[in-house]
């Protein structure tokens, strides 16, 4: 289906535009990536659905990608896993978290952590994208600290468990997906702008 769908768009982009074989394979790419995006949102969203937590799914994607905009962090290496953290993810955790409300000592310890994690460890790079210019990874890192500081003010002061619990859980998984151990664990290379600085 991936491969029809794509092929399909391409041969009107070829058709319609007089693009070479190079720029034809870089608008292929970026079609692969918007339609596996796509259908790892549509299939969280229906289990979700299912599962009748489709806000509570939803809320925590939002702020998840929030963070995730600035502070970056690691890809799953095939598609299939990239699912299956998903729906480990959106689909286990909202399960998980809608069922009790964080302690306001615990969510300001948990705050306070995340704070320091996010500012320590984001932006984390990948080998695609290696975030090269000093002053843009200072700008993310600024930016990533900023809002995981809103996120825990927000979740002290929203009178909503739900929100409150996704604030800090946003971070958490951001957290988890920007830590060196994470990238030794699964085996990819850390702070890979390093690599061209010595160019």
């Amino acid at each position: 289906m991936q491969k029809i769908i794509i092929n399909h768009w391409i041969n009107i982009i070829r058709k319609s535009n007089n693009y070479d074989n190079i720029k034809l394979e870089e608008i292929k790419y970026g079609l692969t990536g918007i339609y596996l995006t796509l259908s790892k949102f549509i299939i969280v969203l229906l289990l979700s659905f299912i599962l009748n937590i489709t806000k509570q799914t939803l809320i925590l994607l939002f702020f998840f990608n929030i963070i995730r905009l600035t502070s970056f962090g690691i890809h799953a290496k095939k598609s299939w896993m990239c699912l299956v953290s998903s729906i480990t993810l959106f689909i286990g955790i909202p399960l998980i978290i809608k069922l009790f409300k964080i302690n306001l000592i615990i969510k300001i310890i948990l705050g306070i952590i995340n704070i320091v994690l996010i500012y320590m460890y984001s932006p984390a790079d990948t080998k695609k994208r290696p975030i090269v210019s000093p002053k843009r990874r200072k700008v993310y890192k600024y930016l990533s600290t900023l809002i995981a500081i809103i996120f825990v003010i927000l979740s002290l002061i929203i009178n909503n468990y739900y929100i409150q619990n996704s604030l800090i859980f946003a971070l958490i998984i951001q957290n988890i997906l920007i830590s060196p151990l994470t990238y030794k664990i699964f085996k990819e290379p850390y702070n890979n702008y390093i690599n061209y600085l010595k160019k």
